[in-house]
Parts: C-alpha cells; sequence; structure tokens
C-alpha cells in the first residue's frame, strides 16, 4: 500500500510517499521515509504525529492513501500569542 509521509517548516514542506506492506504502523511509514534523519527530529517516540490532522500514535495501523503528518513543537503557546496581539492592538 502507499501511504504518504510529510513534514513541514516555516518556509518549506517535505512530503514522502512510501510503500508499505499491509498491516504496517505510523512508526513504519516514518522510518521507511528518511524524515527523521533528514530534519534531525531525534527519538520517533517523541514526536507527535497524525493522520490527515487527527492525533495518532506510532503503533496506529495504517490503510491505503493515508497522510502522516509530523508536527512541530509550537513556538509559543495559541493563548498567549493572541494576548501579545491584543496587547499590541490596545498600545497603538
Amino acid at each position: 500500500m502507499k501511504v504518504e509521509v510529510v513534514y513541514t517548516l516555516a518556509d518549506q514542506q517535505e512530503l514522502k510517499t512510501v510503500e508499505l506492506p499491509i498491516g504496517a504502523t505510523v512508526l513504519d511509514a516514518i522510518n521507511q521515509s528518511g524524515l527523521v534523519s533528514q530534519f534531525d527530529l531525534g527519538d520517533v517516540t517523541t514526536l507527535s504525529l497524525g493522520i490527515f490532522s487527527r492525533q495518532v500514535n506510532i503503533d496506529t495501523s495504517l490503510r491505503e492513501g493515508d497522510r502522516v503528518e509530523i508536527y512541530r513543537p509550537l513556538q509559543i503557546d495559541p493563548m498567549a500569542k493572541r494576548r501579545l496581539r491584543a496587547s499590541a492592538r490596545k498600545n497603538k
């Protein structure tokens, strides 16, 4: 079966299509894609992962056509960012 593995940076997106046997897991797809070593992402077990924006674990089974997403850690908490924007507008 074919699945896609994607990792996105602020200015770049890397998408790899990998061929896996039936019953393969998210971990299998990530390992075969080579994205962890390409972007020096460290320990795979600590990554935040999803399939079509739904959070999953590394042992989740895949289906034909799935898109495995490797999420980056947040730079800033979304609530803190909203507060900063509101404060900046208030101070104008």
